[in-house]
């Protein structure tokens, strides 16, 4: 995967995007829609999950050119608060790794500055397609 292929359709489903990806980091924004409101309408904690997951496999990309993939291999999160705001922000950054692993962590704030949730996860990295 690259920055310059089309979205997934998870992607388009729950609206996320790359809004700044550099070697090792990537910070990703995500509407706080209706459907993703859980049964006190708060964020759903697993749609805090999914971005931070998903900021985290994108900062294995690399340079964000040549094509590459991976699949999480655990993720843990660690969840600190309920958002005030209307967007979701997450930060992943790589922390190391080889050549077939890579660890990452991550935090999620909302756009008020409310810190939401921290991850950190194990990757793998498999052939692209």
């Amino acid at each position: 995967m690259n920055l310059n292929e089309d979205p997934s359709a998870f992607q388009k489903h729950l609206g996320y995007r790359v809004v700044r990806f550099e070697r090792g980091l990537c910070e990703m924004e995500m509407p706080i829609a209706p459907f993703l409101m859980n049964r006190n309408n708060i964020p759903h904690g697993g749609s805090y999950s999914a971005l931070l997951d998903t900021a985290m496999g994108f900062v294995g990309l690399g340079d964000g050119i040549t094509p590459r993939r991976s699949l999480t291999l655990n993720l843990s999160v660690n969840f600190m608060g309920q958002a005030k705001g209307t967007t979701l922000i997450a930060v992943g950054k790589y922390t190391g790794g080889g050549h077939k692993t890579y660890f990452a962590e991550a935090t999620l704030h909302d756009d008020t500055g409310l810190l939401l949730a921290t991850a950190t996860g194990v990757f793998k990295y498999t052939p692209s397609q």
